[in-house]
């Protein structure tokens, strides 16, 4: 039987009659969620949270390739059962999974989720595809994403009356330029036009800059944002409606890693029924424990067994300490990062799902020195409002005097001798940046360098994320070192970056101008250059750089 075909398209014209739209022309927020999301605008005095046909604000991300079409429930009458979005037919947590290879720890973490993910451990892209009809339908995360967000898009045409091509998207703060690229090709594959991708909590500070517009002062305000995939921390200061970000930190690490550990001790069968069965038990008890001390957790797993226990929440509690002592470091990271003590913090804005756990909660408020967190601000919403407020200053939108300067989450920086990672632009420097690193040759008669760019904080470059590489040419042939090449990278406001490199001639850069973004990140890698160019074109750090 052939594999059927799914495409990304729309269902249908539209009309929107001669009734203008009520709401202005502005673009919408879009806070997609590992396990939920959330669609607003900015309606001209506030910002509005559309609803789907079942009249629900936040929305389930995933996509069931059940029928011909496939789809994500958002224009259902009626909304999918648990088991069935459990059951291998459905699609989902695709975050942890665009823009990732099948090396990546947290793609073979996926591998336990309902669905196909298969790994050829090559660094390539993961084959994952859907159970329909006990044949599997491959799919890419890709196209998955532009399934449901064309199906957000149709939505909220039909909510303002108008067609809707421009939004504002939050991203996690763990997510690479590559990732960044992913996002955008699918927001593309559903006729949409990305005009900022923000970081979670630098939307949720701008929401907070929103509220604070008349304080007396400037506040700062650390940002712990824990949902089912990611997590992620910031440290802004606001003052006057513009909102700094002075240190993100992020992680993949989410309420997804607490049910795994849950479903761990409860115990696991193979076949994905049973798995579908245990999971929807074992995540009814993890949210029951946010507010209860004991939870009942019951699943008939099938063969004649069934799981009929209580967990305690002390007993969750142990095993997430790993999960509750890596966020501990985030935090403490985030707060050296950006300079700033507990007595410093005015306020903690607790945000997602994950937040709901006492004893996270209790170890964010205590790492700050606060009895209570910020209590302005709705938990699962302020992501997707602040993503509408950036929406509607992105497209000049009437009525808001606010600003964001947003910093990078990640450093950026190159290959230098030996495989070792130069940083150039380092993180949680301020956007826009402009920074300059100066190198030399590591051969006599060295006539070419590679320039493999690369983004993380691995001491190595091959610990980090490869966004591209490129030749310089033409170098004067000379003794080892003789030689002054620099390496410029350039981030405008919207978080474009650009890198240039030339050779210094008479104390002046003459650069040649390159984009390093490879055209499918996948496949490529530092070990490959290695084995395509060797060591012969690598380049080695002066001691000074100029900014």
């Amino acid at each position: 039987m052939a594999e059927q075909a799914y495409t990304v398209a729309s269902d249908s014209e539209a009309s929107y009659g001669e009734q203008p739209s009520p709401f202005p022309d502005v673009a919408l927020g879009i806070d997609i969620g590992t396990s939920q999301c959330g669609v607003a605008i900015w309606n001209g005095s506030s910002v509005e949270l559309l609803t789907n046909a079942r009249n629900e604000k936040r929305l389930r991300s995933y996509v069931l390739f059940k029928d011909t079409i496939p789809t994500g429930g958002v224009r259902e009458e009626l909304a999918h059962p648990e088991e069935e979005i459990f059951s291998g037919s459905a699609i989902f947590n695709i975050k942890r999974l665009i823009g990732r290879v099948d090396t990546d720890p947290a793609v073979q973490a996926s591998k336990t989720l309902p669905f196909l993910v298969q790994t050829l451990g090559l660094g390539v892209r993961p084959f994952i595809a859907a159970q329909v009809n006990n044949v599997w339908r491959s799919t890419t995360p890709e196209e998955v994403l532009a399934i449901f967000l064309l199906e957000l898009r149709s939505m909220a045409e039909l909510h303002l009356r108008r067609p809707v091509r421009d939004v504002v998207l939050t991203v996690p703060v763990a997510f690479s330029r590559f990732q960044h690229t992913r996002v955008e090709r699918a927001c593309e594959m559903a006729g949409l036009r990305v005009l900022r991708l923000m970081p979670e909590p630098t939307a949720v500070a701008l929401l907070y800059a929103q509220q604070q517009l008349r304080a007396p002062r400037e506040k700062t305000a650390l940002i712990f944002n824990m949902g089912a995939g990611y997590t992620d921390v910031a440290v802004a200061t606001t003052a006057g409606g513009v909102s700094q970000i002075k240190a993100l930190a992020g992680c993949t690490l989410g309420g997804e890693d607490v049910l795994q550990s849950a479903m761990r001790r409860l115990g696991r069968l193979a076949e994905s029924a049973s798995l579908s069965r245990l999971r929807v038990a074992a995540q009814r008890a993890v949210h029951a424990l946010s507010s209860d001390h004991v939870a009942p957790v019951e699943a008939d797993v099938g063969r004649g067994e069934k799981v009929d226990r209580t967990l305690a929440r002390a007993e969750l509690e142990d095993l997430c300490r790993p999960i509750l002592e890596r966020c501990e470091g985030l935090v403490r990271r985030c707060m050296e990062d950006a300079r700033v003590s507990a007595m410093d913090v005015d306020d903690v804005i607790l945000v997602g799902g994950g937040t709901r756990m006492p004893s996270m909660k209790a170890l964010v408020l205590g790492l700050c020195g606060k009895e209570g967190a910020y209590e302005g601000l709705d938990e699962m919403e302020a992501a997707v409002r602040g993503a509408a407020l950036e929406g509607a200053v992105a497209s000049g939108g009437e009525g808001l005097d606010l600003l964001t300067i947003q910093a990078t989450s990640l450093s950026l920086g190159v290959r230098g001798e030996a495989g070792g990672f130069v940083p150039v632009v380092r993180r949680n420097t301020a956007v826009p940046a402009r920074k300059e690193a100066r190198f030399t040759t590591v051969k006599e008669g060295q006539e070419e360098a590679l320039v493999v760019v690369c983004e993380g904080e691995g001491k190595m470059a091959r610990d980090n994320h490869l966004l591209g590489f490129f030749k310089v040419s033409e170098i004067p042939p000379g003794p080892k070192g003789s030689v002054e090449i620099s390496v410029c990278m350039d981030i405008d406001a919207s978080n474009v970056l650009r890198v240039f490199a030339g050779v210094v001639s008479a104390g002046a850069s003459v650069f040649e101008v390159r984009m390093p973004l490879l055209d499918d990140g996948h496949g490529w890698c530092i070990d490959a250059l290695d084995r395509l160019y060797g060591s012969t074109m690598d380049l080695c750090p002066l001691a000074k750089s100029h900014d």
